[in-house]
């Protein structure tokens, strides 16, 4: 690591994690797993805080279901010792990609190159 980004982590908390939180997570934290994103999640040792080290830009979004209820201590294990059952309907999880370009837009939406030729609607013009 340069000597800029240590910098930029030690002022900001977007790039990563800051570096009070790297000298935190070296002192009590307890590696639990990571996820497919290279996220790290961690606890204490005796489990009173759960908290996640991102891999890259700090999303909450980008922490799959299976890691936020292990978070929000919806459930006790974490996914790596006890994975959650998924159904075959079940899609999987995606960050939330909102201002971004790959944002969801409907069918008629500005952001679409070419608008919807609509015949339901004539545009009023003043005489």
């Amino acid at each position: 690591m340069g000597i800029l980004n240590t910098l930029l982590s030690a002022v900001t908390w977007w790039n990563g994690s800051t570096l009070n939180t790297r000298i935190y997570t070296s002192r009590k934290g307890v590696k639990v797993g990571e996820d497919d994103q290279g996220n790290v999640f961690y606890r204490t040792a005796d489990d009173s805080k759960r908290w996640v080290i991102f891999n890259g830009e700090a999303e909450a979004s980008r922490v799959d279901p299976n890691w936020h209820g292990w978070l929000h201590r919806t459930w006790d294990e974490p996914p790596t010792d006890k994975p959650l059952v998924h159904k075959d309907w079940e899609k999987p999880h995606q960050e939330n990609l909102t201002g971004s370009a790959l944002a969801y837009a409907p069918a008629g939406s500005l952001r679409q190159g070419q608008p919807v030729e609509r015949r339901d609607y004539e545009a009023w013009s003043p005489e």
